[in-house]
């Protein structure tokens, strides 16, 4: 009877060894947890310790340039229309240009009608398959500020214009 209850487990139904290897996987789970806790933690103090060095010397130079945005509303929109397939389309574009130096657009709002003209030749220009896609309006609109900033480069001496921006865009 002796030897029957040597072989019986002891109250928790487990074995002994049981308990021991638990404890020793979990102490090895939060050790290797640790560890790279450790590592992401020094590896993000290290490299965000490198950045902030070199962030006031560069804002230092860029922020003294860098100039409020200007825009100028070009009122009324344009209203242009193309034939596709033999029907006739139309198509609104309101349109501001954004620049930064107030002179510069002064003086290119003296060559507003030649740049109207240019952007009624290119508006009308352009094909309704192409002009239904966001692809083809921001393709369009990529061409409108280089035509802006070629014009005003030919008669100011500069680009002024930074970006040309559709604010309204009617296809019909």
């Amino acid at each position: 009877m002796a030897k029957q209850q040597a072989k019986a487990p002891p109250e928790g139904g487990a074995p002994a060894g049981g308990k021991g290897k638990l404890k020793l996987i979990i102490l090895g789970v939060v050790a290797l947890l640790l560890a790279v806790g450790l590592s992401v933690g020094a590896t993000w103090f290290f490299l965000s310790r490198g950045d902030k060095a070199e962030e006031p010397a560069e804002e230092a130079a860029a922020a003294p340039t860098r100039q409020p945005a200007i825009y100028l509303d070009m009122a009324p929109a344009f209203v242009v229309n193309f034939s596709q397939n033999g029907r006739q389309r139309y198509m609104q574009v309101s349109v501001a240009l954004m620049a930064r130096d107030q002179a510069q657009l002064d003086a290119l709002k003296v060559h507003m009608p030649v740049l109207r003209n240019k952007l009624v030749m290119l508006f009308s220009g352009q094909g309704f398959e192409s002009l239904v896609t966001p692809v083809g309006k921001e393709m369009l609109r990529q061409q409108a500020t280089a035509t802006v900033q070629e014009l005003a480069k030919q008669e100011t001496g500069a680009t002024v214009v930074e970006q040309v921006l559709f604010t309204n865009f009617v296809l019909q």
